[in-house]
């Protein structure tokens, strides 16, 4: 999988990329994650990315030749086994308070996918005209607003980048966890010590009777 993130502020994913799952994925080559400072697809001296709105306001919105310069640029660099859904080279998304809610189901569906670019807004929006021209789909991770769409971005990353094929030591470990079963939480686990400050490790998880611990689990899923 390849997955190319198109940011004004590329040094927010640094840390991030470097780091657990995210990290061992790359370095298992699996997923490549590239970064692309949407100031360089600009063509005048001050790189300027952000215009005032038309019919007034305040903030500033991103303008639509930038984009769509970053993102035809970037697909002419993918050569996947077989084109987008979109006809595109890669699926492509956006990051916007009217997109859908990212869910589990939807982190699965992407991590089939072989080329994601990932548009992380800023400021007041973007200017509409992109929707028109490309094709995105839009994500919202929550009713609330942030500062920019890298923190969504990372989100999204880390659910669907666990999700491929290979990425996590046990296979099993993506099959038991939360929503991996539609809504159904994980259930509780214990480790050592068998009794802390009193609590003690409910017996039947030493039973060794795998199908009580089964049922047991089962019962206490979404508590």
């Amino acid at each position: 999988m390849r997955i190319d993130v198109v940011t004004l502020f590329p040094n927010m994913f640094k840390g991030f990329l470097k780091e657990s799952i995210v990290k061992r994925a790359q370095t298992k080559r699996l997923v490549t994650i590239k970064l692309h400072n949407l100031r360089d697809y600009t063509l005048d001296k001050h790189r300027k990315v952000d215009d005032r709105p038309f019919g007034g306001g305040p903030g500033m919105v991103l303008m639509v030749e930038p984009i769509v310069r970053a993102i035809e640029a970037i697909e002419k660099t993918i050569k996947p086994a077989r084109r987008s859904a979109g006809g595109g080279r890669a699926h492509k998304i956006l990051f916007s308070p009217a997109g859908r809610v990212f869910s589990q189901a939807r982190a699965k569906a992407l991590a089939k996918r072989e080329n994601l670019i990932l548009l992380c807004g800023h400021y007041e929006g973007f200017d509409e005209r992109i929707k028109e021209l490309i094709e995105f789909e839009e994500l919202s991770i929550g009713k609330y607003v942030l500062s920019g769409g890298e923190i969504p971005a990372a989100v999204v990353i880390d659910s669907v980048i666990r999700l491929v094929p290979n990425v996590l030591g046990n296979p099993n470990s993506a099959v038991e966890e939360s929503f991996s079963k539609g809504d159904k939480l994980d259930f509780p686990n214990y480790t050592r010590p068998r009794v802390y400050k009193g609590i003690a490790v409910p017996e039947v998880l030493l039973s060794g009777n795998h199908d009580e611990i089964n049922k047991w689990r089962s019962l206490r899923a979404n508590r």
